[in-house]
């Protein structure tokens, strides 16, 4: 049982590694807030609260499930492959699939400042990097 718990520990500290890593190699901090499970099986529903500092690019990356965020404050270049650029502003909403690789560029001079929700796999990192 030990091993199976230490394994978990694990499993989630390189997951928390990895999303930090992505955060801290671009302008992007995100700070989970709440995570819980959800009705489907393997998931879990992931609360942030995501920063995207002034003239910076959050870094193309995908996550292991969806992402449904709400932008409360500035704007943003969302950066969708395969999908013109799109300008989302204080008080709208985006989903990106999972999988998808995406980007987001604030060239404001304030922060960005969303509320992201993740449903994602258990055990995967939040985000991962994507060339």
């Amino acid at each position: 049982m030990k091993d199976k718990t230490f394994g978990t520990i694990g499993v989630v500290a390189l997951a928390l590694a990895a999303a930090g890593a992505l955060a801290q190699s671009s302008g992007l901090t995100r700070k989970v807030v709440g995570r819980a499970d959800v009705s489907v099986p393997g998931r879990e529903a992931v609360v942030a609260r995501v920063e995207v500092a002034p003239g910076a690019y959050a870094g193309r990356h995908t996550h292991p499930g969806d992402e449904i965020s709400y932008v409360m404050e500035g704007e943003a270049q969302l950066l969708i492959d395969g999908q013109p650029p799109r300008t989302i502003k204080a008080g709208e909403s985006f989903v990106v699939p999972a999988g998808i690789v995406h980007d987001a560029h604030n060239a404001s001079g304030a922060p960005t400042k969303l509320l992201g929700v993740y449903v994602v796999e258990k055990g995967k990192p939040l985000a991962s990097p994507a060339p």
